[in-house]
């Protein structure tokens, strides 16, 4: 493109090779098309800006070469296979690699060491997000996990938390959605998928969450105490991923976005009961019958292999977390943010606690005295039996208050006296 009589290549050329007369590919190609139409070296080196030694140099070599950096001489030419082999030990760390060249003499600065280190952690890291499908036989496994979606439940937007178990071998699921992730939360979840699917596998994999996984160490998994104990009570084997690592439990968190975009996208639910009954609806009729994207077989025709161990006639889990309350005059025991009713002959009783997989029990002593389900925060559950007695049909109080004895605005003497019955017996024996 010519402009004002000058051939515009500011576009073709970088700013330090406008310094540096260092001309792109592009630009050489020009120049030599240009040599090859007959044009004097001089006039395409006036109409270029550049000099004309350049413009005979490109001619001789006949095509762009780039220019080569020949590189310079480092402090730390003297550690660079010390470098290579110590990188990797410490995570391509520089400052704890400088910090140790230090020791060996290096006075150079840890942004050198990060420079040197740089293309040794891109060429570790190369391969490095490979995964190798681990499948597992009929009964062995289990996954599962918590996914979250906002929806209209009611007339309220709110944040569903869906469980999600995902079967290893037939890849069928089960989904369950609870406004919270709390361990009664994951119990409830695991219960409510081995009573969907008739058993229990030998093994199930959660993630690192601390309702299920108090500590994960290179040698031990410390798991909290309660959902240990579930596992001991169903006879399944718990194991819990290596942390950052959600690719271990791949099928279920497959099997959490595909709830969220498949079974929930676009929907409306009238209660939670609703948003769960549709759940199960959506696994039995279309989860279950699809060709999965991975075994390209049918859940449900693979499920017929699936050996779990049944659960048929087993109680449900027992889980407690026990606290105590004194009972306030209202006789409403706030428990997890909410109130819950008593007997009003315990206003001013300590009781305990027992806290359920899926509500209350309230003791004073060894007597259970009231049972509630579990609320959301700031609710109010009263049962009216627990206020027999204090409050009439009307709402008036059973016992009117007694009169005011000091009113000085009352008349004196307005009141009549009331004698014992005895007094005036007493006056007719003596004939009075």
């Amino acid at each position: 493109m010519v402009e004002g009589g000058q051939v515009a290549v500011a576009s073709l050329v970088t700013p330090e090779s406008a310094e540096t007369h260092v001309l792109k590919e592009a630009v050489v190609e020009e120049v030599l098309a240009r040599l090859a139409r007959g044009e004097r070296v001089v006039a395409v080196a006036r109409t270029y800006d550049i000099d004309p030694k350049t413009v005979r140099a490109w001619r001789a070599r006949g095509r762009y070469v780039p220019r080569v950096r020949t590189p310079r001489p480092t402090q730390l030419d003297a550690y660079a296979a010390w470098l290579r082999a110590r990188a990797p030990e410490v995570d391509f760390n520089a400052v704890v690699l400088q910090r140790e060249l230090a020791a060996q003499g290096y006075a150079g600065s840890a942004m050198q060491v990060s420079r040197f280190v740089r293309p040794l952690r891109v060429a570790a890291r190369v391969g490095a997000a490979a995964t190798v499908r681990f499948e597992t036989p009929p009964g062995q496994q289990a996954q599962v996990d918590f996914g979250q979606r906002k929806l209209w439940i009611g007339a309220g937007y709110v944040a569903a938390h869906v469980f999600v178990f995902t079967l290893g071998y037939s890849r069928r699921t089960y989904a369950w959605a609870t406004p919270h992730e709390r361990l009664t939360a994951l119990l409830e979840g695991h219960e409510r998928a081995f009573q969907h699917f008739g058993g229990v596998p030998a093994q199930i994999v959660v993630d690192n969450a601390r309702v299920a996984v108090l500590h994960h160490g290179r040698d031990a998994v410390v798991f909290h105490p309660v959902y240990a104990d579930f596992a001991g009570y169903y006879g399944f084997r718990a194991w819990a991923h290596a942390p950052y690592r959600p690719q271990t439990k791949g099928k279920v968190e497959s099997g959490v976005k595909y709830v969220k975009r498949n079974a929930l996208t676009g929907k409306r639910f009238g209660s939670w009961d609703h948003l769960n009954g549709w759940l199960v609806e959506w696994a039995t009729t279309i989860a279950d019958i699809r060709v999965h994207g991975t075994t390209h077989e049918v859940p449900l025709v693979r499920f017929a292999a699936e050996q779990l161990t049944p659960v048929t006639g087993r109680p449900a889990y027992r889980h407690e977390r026990v606290r105590h309350r004194v009972v306030p005059k209202d006789a409403l025991v706030a428990i997890d943010g909410s109130r819950y009713s008593v007997p009003v002959r315990f206003v001013g009783a300590t009781v305990t606690i027992r806290e359920l997989a899926s509500g209350y029990e309230i003791w004073a002593g060894e007597e259970p005295i009231a049972q509630h389900p579990r609320l959301g925060r700031h609710r109010v559950a009263m049962e009216p039996a627990h206020y027999a007695g204090l409050l009439r049909p009307g709402g008036r109080s059973a016992l009117p208050p007694l009169p005011p004895r000091w009113d000085p605005g009352y008349p004196a003497g307005a009141d009549v006296e009331v004698r014992d019955l005895a007094t005036y017996a007493a006056l007719v024996e003596a004939g009075v």
